[in-house]
């Protein structure tokens, strides 16, 4: 049964208990030595792992593990750049008789996945304009099983089962917002973008049906999500009869939102549903990291650094 989760452990503890491989790795340390490197996970967040010092002859027994398996290990709970890591004294696999329930060790959207679903393709049929009516509910019919549990990303924002689906939801929730706001987007517009934005991820990532990412897919690692959606969006639009204008326009939305060529955009926004939707799905990312920060840190202190959020320490008010 599993004790101690990840937001609850302190630095200088030390225990044993069991967690989910998200990545594994064996690297070389500046003094030449080999070290497993191990980002592990449980249902309330991630934490970097060390096993220093492995020698040739560890290294073989440890080549047995791979990401996805659950595992117990001995540890120490420690500080780096002011961020908490572990370093692992022993691991080993878990079996069928430390009586672990699922629940414990995937983390999941605060929804269910049929009920968010369910508002997203409500609000894409919704859409007042057929053509991109056609679009987005043609995009989320295709992709229906794999939506119901893809994480958004394999770390950070969302990377959980449906977490995919709840960052489209809060994004609609908050587009219709917006155009409550700014009477020069066009709803209907804005809303088919949040829907097509990111949808391509799941084929960018190799998840299992726990929304545990394992690996990014050879088109994913060579093309993106931004160039796969906007392929995608291609043969959707000459399929369903789109004119040129429309098509080219959620094209870019699409590869736009990331809004930075760093970040892969090839072009910024170039009108105002472009420009809005690079500012929803900002907002939602970096408010799901602090929800994120916040729920490991003690009212009246401070979270770990977090890379997201330019390595800021995040408060946790008292009242």
């Amino acid at each position: 049964m599993k004790e101690h989760y990840i937001n609850q452990l302190t630095t200088g503890e030390e225990f044993m208990d069991f967690f989910l491989i998200r990545e594994i790795s064996v690297k070389v340390g500046s003094n030449k030595k080999q070290y497993l490197d191990l980002r592990l996970a449980d249902c309330t967040g991630d934490l970097f792992a060390k096993k220093w010092d492995i020698s040739d002859e560890e290294l073989e027994g440890l080549n047995r593990f791979k990401a996805g398996d659950i595992i117990k290990v001995k540890a120490l709970v420690t500080e780096w750049n002011n961020a908490r890591q572990l370093k692992l004294l022993k691991i080993r696999h878990s079996n069928k008789d430390d009586g672990l329930e699922k629940n414990d060790f995937y983390k999941a959207a605060p929804e269910d996945p049929d009920g968010m679903f369910a508002f997203i393709m409500e609000r894409a049929e919704r859409i007042g304009d057929a053509d991109l009516r056609a679009v987005a509910v043609k995009l989320l019919s295709d992709n229906k099983d794999s939506l119901h549990y893809y994480p958004a990303a394999s770390r950070n924002h969302h990377a959980e089962y449906a977490g995919l689906l709840w960052h489209m939801k809060r994004m609609l929730m908050m587009a219709d917002r917006y155009c409550e706001v700014y009477s020069l987007l066009n709803p209907d517009l804005l809303s088919c973008g949040v829907i097509i934005h990111d949808i391509e991820k799941i084929r960018e990532m190799n998840a299992d049906e726990n929304g545990v990412v394992s690996e990014y897919s050879f088109e994913g690692i060579l093309l993106g999500h931004l160039v796969q959606g906007a392929a995608r969006i291609r043969e959707v639009a000459k399929e369903l009869g789109l004119p040129d204008e429309k098509t080219i326009m959620l094209e870019h939305m699409i590869v736009s939102h990331h809004y930075e060529p760093e970040f892969g955009s090839p072009r910024r926004p170039m009108f105002p549903e472009a420009e809005a939707l690079h500012y929803l799905d900002m907002v939602d990312a970096k408010m799901y990291d602090f929800e994120e920060a916040l729920s490991g840190a003690a009212a009246g202190g401070f979270s770990d650094k977090v890379w997201t959020l330019n390595n800021r320490q995040i408060y946790k008010r008292t009242w």
